[in-house]
């Protein structure tokens, strides 16, 4: 076991964190670094990250001179393609590639020091896609950050697990969340291999009803009534529930009824109103229906499989807390911690914007962690947050130390918590 002394790593060139337990690294490179959550935009008017910016370039730059950090993990969402009003033309009437080849331009400074962190090698730079990112392929990646790893395993998901650290695995999160994972309940309308789900629809909304200063709700919505129809009815009931409330906390001046959203991606070519992702009620049978995402409730437990989700997330849950952050962190617990089919010991997540460590323990009694990496948007109660992982560094200790950290406004950095976890040797 690793002596419990504090002692100084090298991660950065201006600043240090301490690590309890860590013996003199001797500039050997070992740490893997996660963040996530960076939603960079292609217009600086409604984009999420732009005070943070010149932040988030100092601390490539720190990370690129460190002398002892190994991997560096982008834990999805990278680049933003939800946040964007519901008027806009997301690609401007060109492709996907281009977009995020604006987007690109539009951060230049971010790309320009990922792509040193690349072209140096020192450093492996690895992606893992998000839901924000989720139609963005390997071929939109690698146009403006060539030569870059990808951790995918299903179209628009993804874990990355370290080599020589099979007890970490690391994704974005949104693989457990039923607005936000990968849904093809709209094939039937694209005709296309759709993946997008419903949790991009809100975004559009939210982004114009933040746009707009989230005026006052004057719009009445039509009101579904609970049905004795079957289980598949109640799934949608619950459903409406869950866009009743999103729609009045985020209303916007278009209201419900007019064809404003514009897609144009992922097999979507019409113009939609939030009444054509909103469950509907028939006045006479009482039957509740949608037109966007028709089938996303008797489609669950094939949607999980095919996102290969280990351990079945019940329908009801799955719908009533998908906005709770802690669903999530739940998840990482009965995924891994709690599956007797998993060896993971150190889960890391992103998606809620809400960093945290939490700790539980095994049967064995064995320490297992999960943290959340936050977020680098600008808006957020706790922001510019990230994780180091530090592997056992020699053959004499088992002992692996985990650290959410944040960045601060002069480069000084923040330890926010650090726990060890015993790795098998």
């Amino acid at each position: 076991m690793a002596s419990k002394k504090s002692v100084k790593t090298s991660f950065t060139v201006e600043s240090n964190i301490d690590h309890e337990g860590i013996s003199d690294l001797n500039n050997e490179r070992s740490l893997i670094l996660i963040i996530s959550d960076l939603h960079l935009g292609a217009d600086d008017t409604y984009t999420e990250t732009k005070q943070n910016r010149d932040a988030l370039v100092n601390f490539l730059k720190q990370v690129r001179y460190s002398p002892d950090v190994k991997e560096l993990v982008i834990a999805g969402d990278l680049i933003d393609e939800w946040f964007v009003p519901m008027h806009v033309d997301t690609f401007n009437r060109k492709t996907q590639r281009d977009f995020v080849k604006v987007v690109a331009e539009n951060n230049k400074s971010i790309f320009d020091a990922f792509n040193d962190l690349i072209k140096d090698g020192n450093i492996e730079v690895t992606y893992v896609p998000g839901n924000h990112d989720i139609l963005i392929n390997s071929g939109d990646i690698q146009s403006i950050l060539p030569g870059i790893s990808e951790a995918r395993d299903v179209k628009g998901l993804g874990a990355y697990v370290p080599p020589d650290l099979p007890e970490l695995i690391i994704e974005h999160g949104h693989r457990y969340n039923f607005f936000c994972a990968p849904d093809f309940s709209n094939r039937t309308i694209t005709q296309t291999e759709s993946i997008l789900p419903p949790g991009y629809f809100f975004t559009r909304m939210a982004t114009s009803s933040v746009i707009e200063g989230r005026r006052e709700n004057n719009v009445k919505l039509p009101v579904v009534h609970k049905n004795e129809l079957g289980a598949e009815q109640l799934g949608y009931f619950l459903y409406w529930n869950v866009w009743n409330e999103l729609i009045t906390e985020f209303p916007v001046k278009e209201g419900i009824e007019k064809k404003v959203i514009k897609t144009g991606l992922d097999g979507l070519t019409d113009f939609y109103s939030i009444n054509d992702f909103l469950p509907q009620q028939d006045p006479e049978t009482g039957y509740i229906d949608v037109k966007l995402h028709n089938g996303i409730i008797e489609n669950w437990d094939e949607r999980q499989d095919n996102n290969l989700v280990p351990i079945k997330i019940p329908l009801e849950e799955a719908i009533l807390k998908a906005a709770m952050a802690s669903h999530l962190d739940d998840q990482s617990r009965i995924q891994f911690f709690e599956n007797p089919d998993s060896d993971k010991k150190i889960v890391i997540f992103g998606h809620t914007h809400e960093a945290r460590v939490i700790t539980t323990k095994n049967k064995e009694g064995q320490k297992q962690v999960y943290v959340n990496s936050g977020t680098w948007i600008d808006k957020n109660k706790c922001t510019k947050t990230f994780v180091v992982v530090s592997p056992p560094i020699n053959e004499d200790t088992d002992t692996a130390f985990v650290t959410l950290c944040q960045y601060g406004a002069k480069g000084d950095i923040k330890k926010l918590k650090s726990e060890a976890v015993q790795i098998s040797k």
